[in-house]
């Protein structure tokens, strides 16, 4: 049987380090130039592996768009992870405009920047598609380790902030630390979360978080499942099993289904997408963790293989280190000095 909290205090919000939050509460990001300054923040790693990789390609009078040339900037953009497809476009684009000219390398980051924002852009609006009628519907799915549980967390705060009355169902049973630090995300933030037993049907859980989103008049209902890895089929069968019971309570639900994806995991993180989206339905991807990673280039490939949006990008530990994915800023900050 699940049970419902409220905002936690005190001794009952346990150890704020459960959870990953940031005990100042402050958003790092927005005193340093508000989205595009936390995109620049979290992609310093990629960034600076980037621009030192491609400047050492220069002498300072320039350098001659050759064969050469194009093989050298090929190789160095396959380094981040973002694969031999991406890497291919951008070289041969980088070609197409500059071939047998001596370039600076600043045109030759600019014109990458913008291939890249093109290879990134997205059909129709990247952010989440609410219900007409509440409660939005969201199941999060993911590898234990991904980030998933946090990811929710700042997930809620973003709603939360953004005045939506949020319920939060800790789906993820069998881990009753995934328990802890969603219910420690609860308390911060200042929502309701349905619990369950120790191992308990996580559609159980799942049916009663829907149940308490209708009741409550929330907004939204995000529902936490058990970390798995793609090729456990019965893991996967419970996912479904998820999907149609709280399809049962409210119409065309789950109404969004995000892949949380650990951008430090680089090309196996394809893999992750693949079988999460066939198994799960799967509507979009939060990618975690890129303020942690030197291979942030593996957004290409995601995009350009699993042809889902990029919801959202986690870019820190903080509780607002959650960002909407844009295309043009995302490309901007992964390749500006």
């Amino acid at each position: 049987m699940a049970f419902w909290r409220s905002k936690q205090t005190g001794s009952d919000a346990k150890d704020d380090s459960t959870a990953n939050v940031d005990a100042s509460g402050t958003d790092s990001g927005e005193s340093s130039g508000g989205v595009f300054g936390k995109f620049k923040s979290g992609l310093q790693k990629t960034r600076r592996a980037l621009n030192t990789d491609i400047r050492d390609l220069f002498k300072s009078e320039g350098r001659l768009v050759d064969e050469e040339f194009l093989n050298d900037l090929f190789a160095r953009l396959v380094r981040t992870d973002m694969g031999v497809g991406p890497a291919e476009t951008i070289r041969d684009d980088a070609a197409k405009r500059l071939r047998g000219r001596v370039v600076q390398f600043q045109e030759v980051l600019d014109t990458i920047t913008e291939q890249t924002r093109v290879m990134l852009q997205q059909d129709g609006d990247a952010k989440i598609t609410f219900a007409e009628t509440a409660p939005t519907i969201i199941l999060v799915v993911g590898v234990n380790g991904s980030g998933k549980t946090t990811s929710i967390g700042k997930l809620a705060n973003l709603f939360h902030q953004s005045g939506k009355k949020v319920v939060l169902g800790a789906g993820d049973t069998f881990r009753a630390a995934a328990v802890e630090q969603l219910t420690v995300w609860a308390g911060r933030i200042g929502c309701e979360i349905v619990t369950g037993k120790s191992e308990a049907d996580p559609a159980s859980v799942a049916f009663q978080t829907v149940e308490k989103a209708v009741e409550s008049g929330a907004d939204v209902a995000i529902i936490d499942t058990a970390g798995r890895l793609q090729t456990q089929q019965n893991l996967m069968q419970q996912l479904d099993k998820i999907r149609r019971v709280v399809g049962k309570k409210v119409e065309a639900a789950p109404h969004e289904v995000l892949l949380v994806l650990d951008a430090t995991a680089g090309q196996n993180a394809i893999s992750q997408a693949s079988g999460f989206s066939e198994a799960a339905g799967c509507t979009g991807i939060v990618l975690s963790k890129l303020d942690g990673s030197a291979k942030g280039g593996v957004i290409l490939p995601i995009r350009q293989q699993m042809n889902l949006p990029v919801r959202y990008v986690g870019l820190g530990e903080g509780i607002e280190d959650l960002a909407e994915f844009d295309a043009g800023l995302f490309a901007k900050a992964l390749f500006e000095d």
